[in-house]
């Protein structure tokens, strides 16, 4: 039988952590970047995105020994509750607009049911983390990311 491989592109990091030699950014521009793309709005993944595909930095944390993540915090711009718990959030109050006007779809039902089940496990581990406050407390019907 043939391997059903599917999902990511089997594609790894760089194995060196220093900034490759033909990126000619200095860590204080690459944060001056990362600050302004935040400004604009943009998600801690889609900064890395435009990183990379319009000024040719493959990885900030090499350059400038922060995250992203960690840059924005110390311009105060972090959002305040990470990004895949706000996704999977926002998917879940989208399927259950669903399920408010389709009452019968199962399908749909054991997916809000996952995905509910995604949010808690993620909630516990960024509680464990310190990242959510300890009396964080996930509600499906109040569900509303802003």
């Amino acid at each position: 039988m043939p391997k059903q491989e599917k999902g990511k592109s089997h594609s790894i990091r760089p194995v060196s952590r220093r900034p490759p030699s033909w990126c000619k950014y200095q860590p204080e521009e690459v944060e001056a970047f990362i600050i302004k793309l935040a400004k604009e709005g943009h998600s801690l993944s889609s900064i890395g995105t435009v990183l990379r595909d319009q000024y040719a930095i493959p990885l900030a944390k090499p350059i400038t020994g922060k995250s992203v993540s960690d840059t924005l915090k110390g311009a105060g711009l972090a959002p305040s509750m990470p990004e895949d718990l706000g996704n999977l959030m926002k998917k879940a109050q989208a399927l259950a607009v669903h399920m408010d006007k389709n009452k019968k779809d199962l399908h749909n039902k054991r997916n809000m049911q996952i995905i509910e089940a995604r949010i808690h496990k993620l909630s516990r581990y960024y509680k464990r983390q310190g990242v959510l406050p300890k009396k964080w407390k996930y509600e499906a019907k109040i569900a509303s990311v802003t």
